[in-house]
């Protein structure tokens, strides 16, 4: 698999331009959309109008200007700290779009004037620029419908469907990959994307996208996350953190005149007592130690992030819901053919007739097969030369005549010095030694079904009238993709195997590969059907496709990773589409999703964690002047009131720039339950959330006493 190249976490140009970004993000109508952080940033203006007020009119609060500046400061470092963190988020996909965006710069295109021209299904190159049958114009102003032709060392000008020609076509400036790829017209591998280049021959185009509209401009909207939406769930744990955030402040908003009585109170019993009403500085900086600014900060961090790992990983998600999704997925429908097994089926073993030695077999096969070039064909010659000792033949020293497989026989062979050797079907090859008279003896029919039965294809190869054996021709199960479909189990996600082999066929290669289930002789309508029963029963369902059959398929699941390979319907059907063309990506994905929702989960957790330390620390020395009582519940030995108000306030703003790393990279994946994964999630950041701010805090008051800043 291809992978784009991972930027540093801390690129010195991204870091520049996230600073630059956290002070121009101060503007209201961006803060307003995040209420936890704009209660801190209300919060920070109004400190600082009391600095100016107590600098031009004088302050009547029992307080040093100096702690509230410090209150002050600290609170516009916690809003630009939360800046920082999203525009680091966002400053990595910028980059990733900047150099997307080099690859259209300038491209120019050369329009067919008569579409008529073309013949879509015999096109011979005419030389067309020559003939003035097309005209050169800038690829922004082609449309929709729009033909064009592409030569070797063009680049493609905009997406489009290949409705003639056959060329290779590098990909690496979408993909990263440097190996070519063939690209032609019908078929699943008529796509193309603008911004590839034609490495030989020719293509004519239909282009499919209007300026603003290609798969490019998407990719390079999307991963800017200029416009990004939020995700439901993203919307739902903004719900909760305001609900948190306006509890916090109407308790916080009581506090005042209720200090403001109780002193007053208590000077009528003790007129020379030394209590003081709480202040607004000291109410502001509470509130915001109290509400969950830590993952208020983050949040939309963590989403942007998880959008650049599906980048990473070469995936294109349309939106940020369609990444959430993979994480919420309970079902995965996964193709037998390149996915489960290699898609190439090899030769492992020749099984002669009675009375037919092996050798004779192995030689018949080789013979057979010199001319084949598909995969099984290769695989025949290379098992006969290395289990058998046969070299391959020079197929021009032969004068053979060989017999091409076409679909009406099924099967392929060669004439040679008076020898008729086939190869194919057991069904075509019964019936062409039929027509002398023969049959098939009753061993390799066995042995035909029982290779059926273990999920292989027989072969059966004859000379002449009489049947040697048969060729056992496996389809090779991809290494390690049991273990992988054991950690889907573990996490609670069911494998369903998707294929058009027979059931026999299909349940023993679902055996062996270690899938929950599978699908066999799969039609479009068949696949239709089984992803909305599933939904029915309340469950995700993620696949993947590459073909305009499987659009209707990838339409109707909650993830559907359509290949960039495939057809123009397979794309437009997907919600993601992965530019390597690798249909194992889908559990990557699936991955990834899982990912966005632990880390999220998990700085949630520790940011509601950690305000219950920071909780026990503040409200002692909030409300010591009021109370004086209060000094008692000092457990943590704080140097003074301020000194603890203080650190508390700088530990908050801290805590958020601390954590930026852990919401851009993610919480390490690992396959396990749900359960298990919560019990570890309430442990390490539940545990560490209440354990972590006591030793900061601490840690800063010290710091602070021994400057002699503690007040």
């Amino acid at each position: 698999m291809s992978q784009a190249k991972s930027r540093p976490l801390l690129d010195p140009t991204i870091v520049r331009r996230a600073i630059v970004d956290a002070f121009v993000k101060l503007d209201p109508r961006h803060q307003v959309r995040n209420p936890v952080m704009f209660t801190v940033f209300v919060g920070s203006i109004i400190t600082t109008l009391i600095i100016l007020e107590g600098l031009f009119v004088g302050s009547s609060a029992n307080e040093s200007l100096w702690f509230i500046a410090g209150i002050s400061a600290w609170l516009w470092f916690t809003v630009l700290f939360a800046n920082f963190a999203e525009a680091m988020a966002e400053g990595r996909g910028k980059a990733q779009a900047e150099a997307l965006k080099a690859t259209r710069q300038h491209l120019s295109a050369k329009k067919l004037l008569e579409p008529n021209l073309v013949n879509e299904s015999k096109f011979e190159f005419p030389g067309l620029v020559h003939q003035g049958d097309a005209t050169i114009v800038a690829a922004t102003d082609l449309r929709s419908g729009d033909l064009v032709l592409v030569e070797t060392g063009d680049q493609i000008p905009g997406d489009g469907e290949v409705v003639a020609g056959v060329a290779s076509v590098d990909e690496s400036a979408i993909t990263g990959e440097s190996a070519p790829v063939i690209r032609e017209s019908g078929g699943d591998r008529s796509s193309v994307t603008g911004g590839t280049r034609v490495l030989s021959d020719w293509l004519v185009i239909r282009i499919t996208a209007n300026p603003g509209e290609s798969f490019l401009d998407r990719m390079i909207h999307l991963v800017e996350g200029a416009k990004r939406q939020k995700t439901p769930n993203e919307i739902a744990l903004s719900i909760l953190l305001s609900g948190f955030t306006i509890v916090f402040l109407l308790a916080c908003a009581t506090l005042l005149p209720f200090s403001i009585f109780s002193v007053a109170e208590l000077k009528k019993v003790e007129p020379n007592t030394l209590a003081t009403p709480i202040t607004i500085t000291i109410l502001i900086a509470l509130l915001v130690c109290l509400i969950p600014t830590t993952i208020g900060g983050l949040l939309s961090a963590i989403g942007i992030a998880g959008m650049d790992r599906m980048i990473q990983a070469n995936v294109i998600a349309m939106s940020g819901r369609a990444v959430e999704a993979a994480g919420d997925v309970n079902v995965l429908l996964l193709d037998k053919t390149g996915t489960i097994t290699l898609g190439n089926r090899q030769a492992v073993e020749f099984i002669p007739a009675e009375g037919v030695a092996v050798d004779k077999l192995a030689d018949a096969a080789q013979l057979a097969s010199l001319a084949d070039e598909t995969p099984e064909g290769r695989s025949i010659v290379v098992l006969a030369k290395e289990k058998y000792g046969l070299r391959g033949r020079d197929v021009n020293k032969l004068h053979a005549t060989f017999i091409p497989f076409t679909a009406q026989t099924r099967m392929s062979g060669v004439n040679l010095d008076g020898r008729r050797i086939r190869k194919g079907s057991i069904d075509a090859v019964a019936a062409h030694v039929a027509q002398d008279g023969s049959r098939l003896p009753e061993r390799v029919t066995r042995e035909a079904e029982r290779i059926s039965r273990l999920g292989g294809t027989p072969l059966v190869v004859a000379e002449g009238s009489h049947p040697l054996g048969v060729i056992y021709l496996k389809d090779i199960v991809k290494g390690g993709i049991k273990e992988r479909f054991a950690e889907m189990r573990t996490m609670g996600i069911k494998t369903v195997m998707i294929t058009g082999d027979n059931p026999l066929t299909a349940a023993a290669i679902a055996a062996e590969a270690g899938v929950d289930d599978f699908l066999a002789e799969a039609t479009p309508e068949a696949k239709l059907k089984l992803i909305r029963e599933n939904q029915a029963g309340g469950q995700l369902v993620a696949m993947t496709g590459d073909g305009t059959n499987d659009a209707p398929a990838l339409a109707q699941a909650d993830v559907a990773v359509a290949m960039n390979s495939g057809t123009q319907a397979a794309k437009e059907a997907g919600n993601m589409v992965d530019l390597d063309s690798n249909p194992t990506k889908l559990i990557e994905v699936v991955q990834i999703g899982k990912q966005l929702l632990m880390t999220r989960g998990a700085l949630t957790t520790f940011s509601i964690a950690n305000d219950v330390a920071k909780y026990l620390a503040i409200i002692p020395a909030a409300f010591a002047t009021t109370y004086p009582v209060l000094n008692k519940l000092n457990i943590m030995g704080l140097a003074t009131a301020n000194s603890a108000i203080l650190s508390a306030v700088i530990f908050n703003a801290l805590i958020i720039i601390a954590l930026i790393p852990l919401a851009l990279t993610g919480v390490k994946y690992r396959a396990a339950s749900a359960a298990t994964l919560l019990r570890d999630n309430l442990l390490i950041y539940g545990v560490g959330g209440i354990i972590v701010p006591f030793i900061g805090i601490k840690a800063i008051d010290l710091v602070l006493y021994y400057t002699g800043l503690a007040g």
